[in-house]
């Protein structure tokens, strides 16, 4: 009587778990510098845009102050009779005055309006003397209202030459001469000076923020990484306990079909050996009782020995998962099933998950066997990358899914927790009269993922997997 080859489980590697997770710790923190990275560019790009913002507003500010003390310390003390008046002398002596400040000190234009829209002064001198519609801001100066500067493209009213020529900083503000007449003063500015002064306090602001941001990024990493760690620690340890879980159900499978190989298989084959002898040496009207009772032990010890095979499972290091699932369509083809397997000639898959996809045919199968008065089974083996499914259908009776799972799925139900612990998925699909399809995962990918394809692949109608 041949006996079946025991063997030692696989045993878990330290070295190969705690590379994994120094691998996993060093993805979680690069994801996490990555994430930070990403907020501080979320973070300081409102807030450069907020500086920018504010500098160009001080710039105008202190456009708008240097244009208030020209107009009251330069133009003001000059505006006498002659000067109102437009008599060249006058005007003469304030375009003295007010000449260094064109060019040499980044203004374009200076102008100076009445009330009436006569132009009392101009640094062109073609428009001194002549009358325009007065500017919005001047009358707003006028009235006594305060203008704020502006940066932008200046369109001018009397179309003089060089004012429009881009963007400029345009200032209104009032001037009193000593007679008490009030005077709009205005004035173009470059806008090369505010851009400057706007560059220059970004590069003193920015800095100093990107430091304290990336000062709290590092404190926020130290703790990170650390719960990183524990972590990963803490499913290193689910791990290596699902892990010896497997291993202890490999060696109680192992045990109990070894004593019932050494121990009570031998002895039945004996006692069916006894019950034939006894059977020849009997009268015959009692050699029928002993003949049948020969035929029951001998279906028992029959029996016994297809529980062996299913109690401890195939050398799946030796055959691998694909020769190793060659062999489950024995038991079928006995009952009139017949199994059309598509399996790779290699899978790449751990010993633990190869001993699980085997269990989950394995039981898929025999459900098949037993429950489903299948004449067909198709069992197929996939894996692309990370991810590898192994897919177990009939053309069965079924069963309706909305009663739940029937009494020889149990099995199944315990594959699904069991997979689920490790970090896959078990779904079963059925419909009554239209058979069952088993789907069990590993890898990249949820069930979610996959729910079309596993619709496809199943009968028409069949309901979305009970979990």
């Amino acid at each position: 009587m041949a006996r079946p080859s025991f063997r030692k489980p696989a045993l878990f590697n330290p070295f190969e778990s705690r590379q994994a997770e120094r691998s996993e710790v060093f993805q979680a923190v690069r994801q996490f510098l990555i994430m930070g990275l990403a907020a501080l560019v979320v973070v300081t790009t409102p807030v450069a845009f907020w500086i920018w913002s504010e500098a160009e507003h001080h710039a105008l500010e202190n456009s708008q102050l240097a244009t208030e003390n020209l107009a009251q310390n330069v133009v003001a003390p000059l505006l006498d009779e002659a000067v109102l008046s437009g008599d060249p002398a006058g005007i003469a002596r304030l375009d003295e005055r007010l000449r260094p400040w064109v060019g040499e000190r980044s203004v374009f234009e200076i102008r100076l309006w009445d009330s009436d829209g006569r132009m009392v002064y101009s640094d062109d001198e073609k428009l001194i003397g002549q009358k325009f519609d007065l500017p919005h801001d001047a009358l707003e100066v006028l009235a006594g209202k305060p203008v704020k500067a502006t940066l932008e493209v200046q369109t001018d009213e009397v179309q003089a030459e060089g004012v429009n020529s881009g963007e400029l900083v345009e200032v209104y503000v009032p001037v009193t001469a000593p007679n008490g007449e009030r005077l709009a003063f205005e004035a173009y500015y470059d806008d090369d000076a505010v851009r400057q002064e706007q560059a220059a306090v970004l590069l003193d602001m920015v800095p100093p923020f990107l430091l304290a941001l990336g000062v709290l990024q590092l404190a926020q990493l130290l703790p990170a990484v650390r719960l990183a760690r524990r972590i990963q620690a803490y499913e290193a340890g689910r791990t290596r306990l699902l892990h010896r879980a497997i291993e202890a159900s490999e060696l109680e499978r192992q045990r109990i079909a070894r004593d019932l190989h050494d121990e009570v298989i031998q002895d039945l084959s004996g006692l069916s050996y006894v019950l034939e002898s006894e059977e020849l040496h009997r009268p015959v009207g009692q050699r029928r009782l002993f003949s049948e009772a020969r035929r029951i032990l001998q279906d028992n010890v029959r029996n016994l020995r297809a529980m062996t095979s299913e109690l401890y499972p195939p050398d799946l290091n030796r055959l691998g998962l694909s020769g190793a699932l060659a062999r489950l369509g024995d038991p079928l083809e006995e009952r009139g099933i017949s199994l059309t397997l598509d399996l790779p000639p290699t899978c790449d898959l751990d010993r633990d998950r190869a001993a699980l996809f085997y269990r989950v045919a394995r039981e898929a199968l025999a459900n098949t066997a037993k429950h489903s008065k299948a004449t067909k089974a198709e069992l197929r083996l996939r894996q692309v990358g990370k991810h590898s499914e192994i897919r177990i259908s009939d053309d069965g009776c079924g069963f309706d899914q909305s009663l739940g799972s029937p009494e020889g799925h149990f099995g199944l139900r315990i594959m699904r927790d069991t997979i689920g612990e490790a970090g896959g998925s078990v779904q079963v699909l059925s419909v009554p009269g239209k058979g069952t399809t088993v789907i069990a995962r590993f890898g990249a990918g949820t069930e979610a993922d996959h729910t079309d394809d596993v619709q496809r692949s199943a009968a028409p109608g069949v309901p979305q997997p009970v979990r």
